[in-house]
Order: C-alpha cells, then structure tokens, then sequence
C-alpha cells in the first residue's frame, strides 16, 4: 500500500464502511443461539412443528409417546442431513412410520425445518 495522499482519503472510508457492516452483522454464536431458539419454538408449537404430540423432549409440557424421546440427538444422527431427510420425507426413508412429512406436505419450510434441526442438535 502507497502512502501517497490520493490513497488516504480513499482508504479511511473503506475501512469504515468495513468496521460499520461488520459491527451490524450478527456474531456466529448469536445466530446460532438464535437458529436453536426458533427450533426450539417450532418445535413446542401445537401448530406448527408439533414435536410434543408424539415425542417427549426436555422442556415441552404434556409429551405424547408415539414417537421415541428425542435426546442425545447429535450422537444418534452425527450427520445433519439424517435429520433434515427425517424432518422433510420421513415416510420416504420408513414408509411404515407415522410422522407426517413436515417438508414434502410444505407444513415446515426448509429454514423452519433447518431450525429445528439445530434445536435438536442441542438436545
């Protein structure tokens, strides 16, 4: 970099449009945590995600029992994409199952179904 005085009045500017995007954007963890939240929500909703009705999940009031509890998740399914594959066409991998198929029935959209995923990821 030149230190002539065409590059400094060009250069100040820069970097502060650099730090003031930066400072807006939300932090890695912070989205994260909010990504967990909205799954955690959708997943509790009675009409929505409706988790409960079938699964008894740490946090959730009146869990049904269809479904087996849904905890130690990420060692059960290590690859994310096992669960987005359950959460969008479960009767596709197990058509002897009665978990509706949340994203083929477009009842979650992708980022909803995406969102849950990373709450169950945290249980």
């Amino acid at each position: 970099m030149t230190n002539t005085p065409m590059a400094r009045p060009v250069l100040i500017p820069a970097l502060a449009l650099a730090l003031l995007v930066g400072a807006a954007l939300p932090s890695a963890p912070a989205a994260a945590q909010s990504a967990v939240a909205e799954g955690q929500a959708l997943a509790f909703d009675r009409g929505k995600g409706n988790c409960l009705t079938c699964h008894e999940i740490k946090g959730g009031d009146l869990p049904g029992t269809i479904g087996p509890a849904l905890k130690d998740i990420k060692r059960k399914y290590p690859n994310r994409d096992d669960l987005v594959a359950i959460l969008h066409d479960e009767p596709k991998r197990n058509p002897q199952t009665v978990m509706p198929p949340f994203g083929r029935n477009l009842i979650l959209t992708d980022k909803e179904i995406n969102a849950i995923v990373d709450f169950l990821q945290t249980l």
